[in-house]
């Protein structure tokens, strides 16, 4: 989605945040992201770590990948094992170490008026590490299916089917290894919770 009279699209990403305990959390996140990219707004909701990290932290890093598996795999939980990550250059926090680029941030306004806050937040520093190789319809079908994932708990299962056997087709026609094992990750995934 993108608001041309304000210059803003959603980006797909992963948000990085340091738990209570020094471990990292690792969520994919849309944050609403400015052309110029100074400033993002992440949309959390409040039962979620990502939340309770940010708001007591009040620091992370979004980082651009095309690593769907890391993707599909933090939709429905924290990768096993944790991704290989090193210390980000001005906020606490922890940049993935296979991403192609980052962005750390520092929070600046909470509003938790609705079920799911808007945390506005500044880029305070950006890198990049590798070239992006794009999505293609594989990848793309990859993303749909991990978003299906976390919704299990809101749509007919039926629905969740019929578009898994859509998104099915797309990967075995444009997927390579990476693609087919996240997709086959978000199936088992999907079934054992369909049980």
């Amino acid at each position: 989605m993108s608001d041309s009279a304000t210059n803003t699209l959603i980006l797909e990403g992963i948000v990085t945040t340091i738990n209570c305990d020094g471990t990292l959390n690792v969520s994919p996140m849309g944050p609403i992201v400015e052309n110029d990219f100074q400033r993002i707004t992440l949309r959390p909701f409040k039962t979620s770590t990502t939340y309770r990290n940010l708001t007591r932290t009040r620091e992370g890093v979004l980082h651009v990948t095309d690593d769907v598996l890391l993707m599909a795999q933090a939709a429905v939980g924290q990768p096993e094992p944790p991704p290989k990550s090193f210390a980000a250059r001005r906020v606490n926090g922890q940049v993935l170490a296979d991403t192609c680029r980052w962005y750390e941030f520092r929070v600046t306004d909470v509003d938790d008026a609705d079920e799911r806050t808007r945390l506005t937040c500044d880029i305070v520093h950006a890198e990049s590490l590798r070239a992006f190789w794009g999505f293609n319809r594989a990848k793309h079908a990859v993303l749909e299916a991990a978003i299906l994932a976390t919704r299990l708990h809101i749509l007919p299962a039926g629905e969740v089917h019929e578009k898994m056997q859509e998104l099915t087709v797309l990967v075995e026609k444009t997927g390579g290894r990476q693609e087919h094992l996240a997709f086959r990750f978000l199936l088992e995934y999907i079934e054992r919770r369909s049980c």
